[in-house]
């Protein structure tokens, strides 16, 4: 009896294994990447903003949300690129999807730095 129970426990274990092994290999926040620096220039200060999908399995994340502040810029931003919705939600690439290794950039012009940071995607 112990013999099966133990094959019955062996097999259990397996099955959990494997399903969280494929549940880790999807896209997550963790593949979001979002970097900022500042770009030289004279005047108002520019500052370039690079959001990057590092995941190379499973379906692109779309509708990425990140927190923004009251984000604004004296520079013209297309709002396809990045938009800000509301208070500390901004949309990016229109909430379409960011295939593997797709960056998207942008620069803009204010006193000070968005502290940006993911908020939410769909992760299919």
């Amino acid at each position: 009896m112990s013999t099966i129970l133990h094959v019955f426990f062996c097999f259990l274990m397996f099955i959990i294994t494997s399903f969280n092994l494929g549940l880790q290999s999807g896209c997550s926040k963790r593949d979001i990447s979002i970097s900022q620096s500042r770009h030289p220039t004279s005047g108002i200060p520019e500052f370039i903003v690079q959001i990057v999908n590092t995941c190379v399995t499973g379906c692109p994340p779309s509708n990425i949300h990140v927190r923004c502040g009251w984000f604004a810029s004296t520079r013209i931003l297309n709002p396809i690129t990045f938009k800000r919705l509301s208070y500390d939600d901004c949309l990016v690439n229109g909430g379409r999807p960011l295939k593997s290794s797709q960056s998207i950039r942008l620069t803009y012009a204010n006193s000070f730095m968005y502290p940006f940071q993911f908020k939410s995607a769909s992760f299919c």
